[in-house]
């Protein structure tokens, strides 16, 4: 005879009964702790604390920790579920338990060591750059930090997953179970994708667009209009000066003037000719870069020894480093110009609008290009590029070396290259047998050059061919030496030696690393200057006089230049209230 179901009472005390109401009423709280997700979490949390290419705070490293443990915990979870799809066979009983325990341990106590050893990891590339070293609870604040960021993850996860499941089990009614769980996730993958696309993002785009155009809009009541009918911006001048935008005024009216190049230069000197030509300076990018070259004319560009074409970064920005020490250089015998073709900052810029950047270069570029050609070769400027991060990048587009060879320009410099630059990578992958990727060198060195703190690749008397292309990268820069392909195989810039301001402890783990980088790129400006993706104006002097030729300065000159400039920028960054330039102007 059968007997009756036994019943389980579900009073408090009775064990049995609190099972089966976690069994009956919470089920979404059943498989949310897999020992594999957890194994394999805690190896990624370890390595996450490993050092990279720059020092974090506790909070970046908090939330890369967590977001490592996250990723570690869902492949762990994925190959757990294959596992068991597959029918493969798995320890039972005390051997599960035990094999259970003994990986959970290992973990913990892997990620315990790892922690303890955090900060001198993270001391030892701050050493490196002349940082205040962390405290003590440096770890103890990351291990918060993680909790949460992880905490936030997985319940994405789970939302994700009761989704899923309530999406299958709607198209079940009506289709097999396989296909109704197919459908589900192709269902839910939609969805969760047009509410982040269509909802998020393009609110997040709209809410951002208004307010930096705002922001770039206001007028700084310490820069004055010009009354100088020579000057940019002025009553006479074609660019409006409420219209050239916040990085384009701050552009115009930074420019150093003659008697401040002749004190620093002991030489006679011109005051540069900066002319900028904003977002609101005319409707189409077309119109504003016709501005821009009408607006040259205007102010006898041509007339002067160099002119040089600026990719500014996203929110318009112009590294002042950059072009202050070519205008020192040339004692002010310089003009340049430059086209605003975003309000973002260069992340943003990228992810957004990703072409605008390489049009309105190419838009300038080929006006700019276009009425040098037609001018007699001994009576033009010489012709230069320039560009800095995502400047560099969309520089790098705008000439097409196919079309410039007929008439060639006399070079560019390019700094901090975004590791997605078609040249730059080109150039970096076919470098010499035994050159460092940090540090290439590419066939004669006629053409293109590499260069970080401690100088060229290229021995100092290797002849320069009719065009001179510099890149000027540091190795600790994560803008330049990120690359997706990380995931999952080691990138070369780590094989010895390596860059001079990297850490030798820095190791290659599959997909930590590549989130390390990541993470590092988003934290890269936040360095001192002559690190990451902050470049110091000694390092532009030495690349500007490469690119330029410049052979008549004497030594104790070219060193107390370089000691004005790097000066000046330390005056700068004092009167902005320690706020670093290239965050909180730049791209």
């Amino acid at each position: 005879m059968k007997e009756p179901p036994l019943h389980v009472s579900t009073q408090p005390g009775n064990g049995a009964g609190l099972r089966s109401v976690v069994r009956r009423r919470l089920p979404v709280l059943r498989g949310m702790l897999s020992g594999t997700g957890l194994f394999v979490g805690a190896l990624f949390f370890a390595a996450s604390l490993t050092p990279t290419l720059v020092p974090r705070t506790y909070a970046a490293e908090g939330v890369l920790a967590g977001l490592c443990l996250a990723a570690g915990y869902s492949i762990g979870l994925v190959c757990r579920h294959l596992w068991i799809y597959m029918k493969l066979p798995e320890p039972r009983g005390p051997l599960s338990r035990i094999l259970g325990l003994a990986a959970a341990s290992f973990g913990v106590l892997l990620a315990a060591a790892m922690l303890w050893q955090a900060p001198q990891w993270q001391n030892a590339i701050r050493a490196r750059m002349d940082l205040d070293p962390v405290t003590g609870v440096y770890s103890v604040r990351i291990v918060l930090v993680a909790l949460i960021t992880f905490l936030s993850v997985m319940a994405l996860v789970y939302l994700f997953r009761f989704a899923f499941r309530a999406a299958s089990t709607r198209f079940h009614r009506f289709l097999p179970r396989r296909v109704a769980q197919v459908a589900g996730l192709v269902a839910v993958v939609i969805l969760f994708w047009l509410v982040a696309n269509g909802v998020i993002f393009r609110l997040a785009f709209h809410m951002l667009d208004s307010s930096f155009a705002t922001y770039d809009a206001l007028l700084d009541p310490e820069l004055p209009q010009p009354t100088n009918p020579a000057m940019i911006g002025s009553p006479a001048s074609l660019l409006t000066w409420d219209k050239l935008g916040r990085r384009g005024r701050e552009y115009v009216a930074s420019s150093p003037t003659a008697a401040e190049i002749t004190a620093a230069t002991g030489r006679a000197a011109l005051k540069p000719i900066r002319v900028y030509a904003g977002q609101r300076s005319a409707e189409t990018v077309e119109q504003r870069a016709r501005l821009a070259l009408n607006e040259l004319r205007r102010v006898g560009a041509f007339q002067r020894s160099i002119l040089v074409v600026v990719t500014p970064t996203g929110t318009g920005w112009i590294d002042p480093a950059a072009m202050n020490s070519l205008e020192y250089l040339h004692g002010g015998d310089v003009a340049s110009v430059a086209l605003q073709y975003s309000y973002f900052s260069s992340p943003l810029s990228l992810l957004f609008e990703p072409e605008r950047g390489a049009e309105a270069a190419r838009a300038l570029f080929a006006e700019v290009y276009g009425y040098w050609t037609t001018l007699p070769k001994d009576a033009r400027p010489r012709l230069y590029v320039h560009g800095l991060s995502l400047g560099s990048l969309n520089s790098e587009k705008s000439v097409e070396l196919f079309e410039v060879l007929g008439d060639p320009i006399q070079g560019a410099l390019w700094s901090g290259p975004p590791f997605v630059s078609r040249l730059w990578r080109s150039t970096t992958d076919g470098r010499l047998p035994g050159s460092p990727a940090w540090l290439p060198r590419f066939r004669d060195d006629a053409f293109i050059r590499f260069m970080n703190q401690d100088g060229f690749a290229s021995p100092a008397e290797t002849p320069w061919g009719v065009m001179r292309i510099v890149y000027l990268q540091y190795a600790s820069d994560p803008v330049t030496f990120f690359d997706y392909r990380d995931l999952y195989r080691r990138p070369d810039w780590m094989a010895e030696p390596r860059g001079p301001d990297v850490s030798p402890e820095l190791r290659w783990y599959p997909v930590v690393t590549m989130l390390q980088l990541a993470f590092d790129m988003a934290v890269a400006t936040t360095t001192p200057i002559g690190f990451g993706h902050v470049f110091a104006p000694e390092h532009y002097v030495d690349a500007w006089m490469s690119v330029t030729g410049i052979r008549d300065w004497l030594p104790d000159r070219v060193a107390a230049l370089k000691q004005h400039l790097r000066q000046e920028m330390a005056a700068d960054l004092a009167r902005e209230g320690e706020e670093n330039p290239y965050t909180g102007r730049g791209g």
